[in-house]
């Protein structure tokens, strides 16, 4: 379970961290939002930074931002071990692939849910996690969009072994099943931890429907 930082108490970080850890979360999702790529801003590297002398928790900066390149720096040097960006934003991603692995990073590519599968697939070889959009990007707590989870089932014929595939917009008690179901392997949520008063008790349902389908 990857919790959507997002949706925290921004008011009291440090111990929206805490509490995750005390849940048992797999790692931090942070969704960088720049007002350009998509209508909404968020944070940045900064608030990452801060955050990264607190916690071992593995950290995935997803970049929704028009020039991922520009900034990768600033990501990798606020102690992110994974740098995710958008095929939509970076249509020749190889070289951006490669100066996130050159650093010892995770690299992985997005698709929102109108982008084919076939837009990525030149480069899924390289990519060690493949994040599918379940929502339009932008906002937190939007309905979940069944209609992408074909594609997290192409995806998982298409991957090589040990790739992670990530699925973010809508998960929660009513759709982390289905995706799970069709393949996905790494669950990006928000709304569904941080509007429960227990954290680990979300988390636990969540993972106890998934777990059965995971492969």
């Amino acid at each position: 379970m990857a919790p959507s930082m997002l949706k925290c108490d921004f008011a009291d970080l440090a111990d929206e961290v805490r509490r995750l850890e005390a849940a048992d979360a797999a790692m931090l999702h942070w969704d960088v939002m720049d007002g350009g790529f998509v209508p909404n801003l968020s944070y940045g590297a900064m608030v990452i930074a801060s955050v990264r002398p607190r916690t071992e928790l593995f950290f995935e900066a997803h970049l929704m931002i028009a020039d991922p390149a520009k900034y990768l720096d600033d990501y990798i040097n606020a102690g992110c071990d994974a740098i995710t960006f958008h095929i939509e934003a970076v249509p020749e991603p190889q070289p951006l692939i490669d100066r996130i692995h050159a650093q010892g990073l995770k690299a992985g590519i997005a698709i929102n849910p109108k982008t084919p599968v076939n837009s990525i697939r030149g480069v899924l070889s390289q990519c060690d996690l493949v994040l599918v959009m379940s929502v339009e990007p932008g906002f937190g707590g939007q309905k979940f969009m069944p209609e992408v989870l074909p594609k997290v089932q192409e995806l998982r014929s298409l991957v090589r072994p040990g790739t992670a595939i990530s699925i973010d917009g809508g998960i929660g008690p009513d759709t982390i099943a289905e995706a799970a179901a069709a393949g996905a392997t790494w669950f990006v949520a928000g709304s569904s931890i941080f509007d429960q008063p227990d954290y680990a008790a979300a988390m636990r349902t969540m993972g106890s429907l998934a777990e059965p389908h995971i492969r």
